[in-house]
């Protein structure tokens, strides 16, 4: 009866994972084709993707924990004109996707742009005045301004929790500020500088925007090749595990890190009011630059360059084809939320119901999907889909999966539904347990429990699980630009594509309305920093 019972998880979570476990079991289906492919790759391009992923990764950790950390110990720790605003304005970077910042800076800096035809023409210069943006370092420079809020937003928890506190105890105890920060601030942020570089490193080896853009070898635009350029789909899938591993490396570091950031703040409650220390004169200047350079790097100049091409000429932009973008991705978004938020519900039912060790563990391995890149996610639904398909070649899958918005929203929940799962479970953790009780005594049970006493209990979480996953579905770009159906292109798609063909002016146009979607989770993330502060 139990097994019955437990069918339908193990049937949802065997759907959340078939992407990954399709692509480990790719080295099952060994063959000469393959092996000669990746040999071939071994002695030519691997150790050139190795060393430039390595190369990107090391930088934007370094860059992403300086910037984050700087500016979140400014804020926490120091007081000066303009805190309160700056606290809620360095998440702004969140809201930009981290290949639309490429095309601005692009757009903006590159040979044919305003600012070099504007410097030669006043200073009669010759030939290129800056050198070219599209490199190794103008990626991570990109990274570094897109993702360092993942650092400031961990780390300003971890600091706001008991930092002030220690670090007063610290000065009663004569240490100077140097110290203070030094060996109280910063060993007290070190889990939360951990695990937000560990999200942001995350997001770097998932990137194919980017790193395609600027020409970048690395593994994600690797596994692009070996399956659309060299047609060889087990080679893919075994270059997306070694790029899986390392995400699982990533993964363990960050879950490691959020535990011991849960301590160091269970430990921490409680104690005297302490108040931030006051800045002025070059420390107050400092401050501001600390936390207005981030903000303008990473969203003010990258929305002006792009509010530069509406300025121009509005004309020239594809308004004609811009509200099919726009419905092709709200109709995706809002599919994919739904059915998102209905499996979030299904799962965490179902834990709290029965949370038991098969249960949870099960639950567990369904979140993971989010931490799997989307390079590695349209490998491992394909390559399923093909086997299906040589054995069975009556059955349409293929059509299914590629012709249909089935596939795209099948690679969606994977990815997605981890984001619905957290803010479900998080809803469901303001539920008593004596609700349940109760509601069973008066004879309500199974799904009359959770329609009638859950869901009226649910819908803000619900509500707020749902927004995540439409905003996160509206920016996703690597499983879009393989699995959407043909001639319904999105707005992350057409951004991507319009760059590309080198026609950015008229990318600004769908790059903006992802900015204006993405805006939208980061001022409810402030709001609720703030009411908690």
């Amino acid at each position: 009866m139990r097994r019955l019972k437990d069918l339908p998880l193990l049937l949802v979570a065997g759907l959340l994972l078939l992407p990954v476990l399709a692509v480990l079991g790719s080295w099952f289906s060994w063959d000469a084709a393959s092996g000669q492919i990746l040999g071939e790759m071994a002695a030519t391009v691997l150790p050139a993707y190795a060393r430039t992923s390595l190369l990107l990764c090391l930088a934007v950790a370094a860059g992403a924990a300086l910037v984050g950390t700087a500016g979140a110990a400014a804020v926490t720790l120091f007081d000066f004109p303009g805190r309160r605003h700056f606290e809620w304005a360095l998440l702004l970077p969140l809201a930009m996707p981290a290949y639309v910042v490429a095309y601005a800076y692009t757009d903006f800096l590159q040979f044919s742009g305003p600012l070099q035809v504007w410097l030669r023409e006043r200073f009669a210069l010759e030939g290129r005045v800056f050198p070219e943006v599209r490199n190794l370092p103008g990626a991570v420079f990109v990274f570094v301004f897109s993702l360092y809020p993942y650092v400031y937003l961990l780390v300003r928890t971890a600091l706001a929790e008991r930092a002030a506190q220690l670090m007063e105890a610290a000065r009663l105890l004569g240490a100077p500020l140097a110290r203070r920060i030094r060996t109280v601030a910063v060993p007290l942020a070190r889990p939360a500088i951990a695990a937000g570089v560990a999200l942001a490193l995350m997001e770097t080896l998932a990137d194919f925007g980017v790193s395609s853009y600027f020409g970048i070898q690395t593994f994600s635009t690797g596994i692009y090749k070996a399956w659309l350029a060299m047609d060889n789909r087990i080679a893919a899938a075994q270059l997306a595990t070694v790029l899986l591993v390392v995400v699982a490396l990533l993964l363990g570091l960050e879950a490691r890190a959020q535990k011991r950031l849960r301590f160091a703040a269970m430990r921490a409650r409680g104690g005297t009011e302490a108040q931030p220390i006051v800045l002025r004169g070059m420390a107050r200047v400092l401050a501001w630059c600390v936390c207005g350079l981030p903000v303008l790097l990473g969203f003010v100049l990258p929305l002006a360059f792009m509010l530069r091409p509406l300025a121009a000429d509005w004309s020239v932009l594809p308004w004609d084809r811009f509200l099919q973008w726009s419905f092709n991705s709200l109709r995706l978004g809002g599919l994919s939320a739904a059915l998102a938020v209905l499996l979030a519900l299904l799962l965490a039912y179902r834990v709290r119901r029965a949370p038991d060790g098969l249960t949870r563990g099960v639950v567990h391995l369904a979140g993971l999907g989010y931490a799997v890149p989307g390079t590695v996610l349209v490998v491992g639904l394909l390559l399923p889909v093909g086997w299906v398909q040589q054995a069975w070649p009556a059955s349409g899958v293929g059509y299914w999966m590629t012709a249909t918005v089935l596939g795209i929203v099948w690679a969606y929940l994977v990815r997605f539904v981890s984001v619905a799962l957290q803010s479900v479970q998080s809803g469901y953790a303001r539920i008593p347990a004596s609700f349940d009780d109760s509601a069973r005594m008066l004879g309500a049970g199974g799904a009359g429990l959770l329609a009638r006493v859950h869901w009226p209990l649910l819908k803000r979480s619900a509500a707020a699980a749902a927004l995540l996953v439409f905003v996160d579905v509206m920016k996703e770009l690597p499983a879009t630009l393989v699995l959407r159906p043909f001639n319904s292109d999105t707005l992350a798609v057409v951004a991507y594509q319009l760059a590309r063909d080198e026609r950015l002016g008229e990318a600004a146009l769908p790059s903006l309305a992802l900015v204006l979607v993405g805006l939208v989770p980061v001022v409810l993330l402030s709001r609720t920093l703030r009411s908690r502060a």
